[in-house]
């Protein structure tokens, strides 16, 4: 893929710059000990594990060598756990872990699930990608959410067969396009795949296509008013994906903007770049980028350049009453139902 393909997909996919953030405090989980392939001695608290920083999107889908990384992660069992455990992994934004994603493994963990905060930046030397969401691949975080998958899986307490991904912005595009079936078989052997995906405001105008599903129900919750990562093209992605058989539940909050679950007053960010004017898709099968340019699609150097125009400046994100009380129950409802049929 060329340099331009690939930033154009990071800024598109990636343009959640400080949706994962409270203010702009965020933390790291260091590991001293060395990474670990299994937790099958069962221990919790903060662990490393090897995952890949793939360079191009179709190497990734084509397991073709990548760069080897070291990523880092919390995990916590639910207090009296009887027997094992469903467990949520967790992603975070382009800003780095920050409060809410505490917040929200404390809420599984009080669900009776296992959390596991995966912190994708620390073990690569990235301290954000606010300024440049090239730093980065995507495909980074989704290999961090498959590898996370398949560590947990090595755990005694919990069930292999009911680990969901949760995501939040940039995590949250991890959380939504892990459901292509292309991703999964870039990191996993077997048949071990995500019992749910849950992607808060991710971003959708250029997005991963395939045919093949991973067959796990999906929630995106969304913000009727992010100017950010839109809602409008996330919900055609959904119905797309419906199309092909998908279990697709899609929760709009009509006054929130970007980050509405979190404890943060509405602020304006003019710096950040926005890739809400942008139409596009990769598809995982074929290989072809493609973007809406004018009144046609184009591919290729076409495309191409149509990424190069089609960016904004200038978002509003920060907290929604609504939206922020309301969605740790839709959460809660929508996993009880996915850990179920996992049984």
């Amino acid at each position: 893929m060329p340099a331009i393909l690939n930033r154009a997909l990071a800024i598109g996919l990636t343009v959640c710059a400080i949706a994962g953030g409270h203010a702009r405090a965020s933390s790291s989980i260091t590991v001293s000990g060395a990474p670990v392939a299994s937790l099958a001695d069962g221990r919790v608290g903060a662990v490393a594990f090897e995952s890949v920083t793939p360079r191009q999107i179709i190497d990734f889908v084509r397991r073709a060598p990548a760069d080897k990384a070291v990523v880092t992660g919390m995990l916590s069992l639910p207090k009296q756990a009887k027997g094992p455990v469903p467990a949520v992994v967790i992603l975070h934004g382009s800003l780095g872990i920050n409060p809410g994603e505490w917040m929200w493994a404390k809420r599984m963990n009080a669900l009776g699930y296992a959390s596991f905060v995966v912190d994708s930046f620390s073990g690569r030397n990235i301290a954000e990608t606010e300024k440049d969401q090239t730093r980065l691949s995507m495909a980074a975080d989704i290999a961090d959410g498959y590898a996370a998958l398949r560590l947990l899986a090595t755990h005694p307490a919990i069930d292999a067969r009911r680990i969901a991904v949760m995501g939040f912005s940039r995590g949250g595009v991890a959380a939504l396009y892990s459901s292509l079936e292309p991703f999964r078989k870039g990191v996993i052997d077997d048949g071990l795949r995500f019992a749910a995906h849950v992607a808060f405001y991710p971003s959708c105008g250029i997005h991963y296509d395939s045919n093949h599903l991973d067959g796990a129900p999906v929630l995106m919750l969304l913000g009727g008013k992010d100017d950010y990562t839109p809602a409008a093209p996330c919900i055609d992605y959904a119905e797309g994906l419906k199309a092909k058989g998908a279990p697709v539940t899609v929760k709009v909050y009509p006054d929130a903007y970007h980050a509405f679950d979190r404890f943060t007053p509405l602020r304006a960010v003019p710096s950040a770049t926005s890739a809400r004017l942008c139409h596009g898709a990769y598809d995982l099968d074929s290989g072809r980028f493609s973007m809406v340019a004018g009144s046609g699609v184009v591919s290729g150097e076409e495309a191409r350049q149509a990424t190069r125009t089609c960016l904004s400046r200038g978002v509003t994100i920060g907290g929604d009453p609504v939206g922020r009380e309301q969605s740790p129950a839709l959460v809660a409802d929508f996993l009880r139902s996915a850990f179920a049929n996992g049984r």
